[in-house]
């Protein structure tokens, strides 16, 4: 009988970033799944994709969980004979939902859990590679983490920690057809910005803290932001005006990250249960705002961040 090959599967979670006014250093995971099984082969590459981004994303090593999962062996000074990588992707790609994000933490979890030479992940040194391959950790940090994280970057490289959300926050995601991606939504961004509104951002951000973490009902106020929302009309004009009708009914709805996707944070009470007519009639409010051709997702804070799981025997054996 042929030895099992080692395999393992890492599941990750869609991430938003931003939450309005915390721009490039607030991310929130939500309970949308991406799960990628690996598994070491005697030679040669396969990669296999279900769910989103089937049939568009590359099956070679320019796929980015490959590319996330090579950078982490050149870390670790291994190198697998051979590579099997089956995804099925429940996140949403190329809007503003961290599937980049995802991609780059699934890859180097792989490594780390599979390299042989490794008895423990170092969190620490994976938020180092994937800070590096998306330019910043708010998503990554949420991702690895899970809940909401604050992330910030020092002379020894970025840190994170979590916050401890309170149980009332509820995220429902409404997610459109059309995508845009982070490069462009960046580039509508100007240089410099007055000093009236970095304060302005500034005192939200600190007050968006403690929404999320001790008064919810400050979060309508607490997710106000003059940075980088409205400067990003152009790219997504539909966005926008969603977020402006939302808010203007009383829903505290951001961009999620760079967008096209919205990230409503509504309010759970504390003695209502999931699917309790409350929380039903939160649903039904923000999907009556919301254009047709929109998906509405009500979901959870995934508050326990990126996984490895069980060994994969699933993984294709082509």
């Amino acid at each position: 009988m042929t030895a099992p090959t080692p395999s393992v599967r890492i599941r990750v979670p869609a991430t938003s970033a931003n939450l309005g006014p915390a721009f490039d250093s607030a991310g929130l995971a939500v309970t949308i799944h991406d799960v990628v099984d690996f598994a070491v082969r005697e030679s040669g590459l396969t990669v296999e994709v279900s769910g989103e981004g089937a049939g568009c994303l590359p099956a070679d090593e320019s796929h980015l969980v490959v590319r996330a999962f090579r950078a982490a062996c050149e870390d670790l000074g291994w190198r697998p004979p051979g590579l099997a990588v089956l995804a099925h992707n429940g996140i949403p790609q190329g809007r503003g939902l961290g599937s980049s994000a995802a991609a780059v933490v699934a890859g180097a979890l792989g490594a780390w859990a599979l390299c042989p030479e490794v008895e423990a992940i170092d969190g620490d040194a994976v938020l180092r590679l994937v800070t590096g391959m998306e330019g910043h950790p708010d998503n990554v940090a949420a991702c690895l983490v899970g809940g909401a994280t604050l992330s910030w970057e020092t002379g020894d490289g970025p840190v994170a920690d979590d916050l401890d959300i309170s149980p009332e926050v509820r995220p429902i995601v409404l997610v459109p057809s059309a995508t845009l991606s982070t490069e462009k939504a960046r580039g509508l961004l100007p240089d410099l910005v007055p000093h009236a509104d970095a304060a302005f951002n500034a005192g939200r951000a600190a007050l968006l803290v403690h929404a999320l973490t001790s008064e919810p009902a400050l979060l309508l106020a607490a997710t106000e932001d003059r940075l980088h929302q409205q400067q990003r009309r152009a790219a997504m004009p539909a966005t926008l005006d969603l977020v402006d009708r939302l808010r203007a009914a009383g829903h505290a709805a951001v961009v999620s990250g760079a967008g096209p996707s919205v990230l409503v944070l509504s309010r759970r009470f504390p003695d209502d249960p999931p699917g309790s007519p409350d929380d039903a009639a939160d649903v039904r409010e923000v999907t009556a705002l919301t254009p047709e051709g929109w998906e509405v997702l009500p979901v959870d804070v995934d508050r326990g961040g990126a996984r490895v799981l069980a060994a994969a025997n699933e993984v294709s054996s082509r």
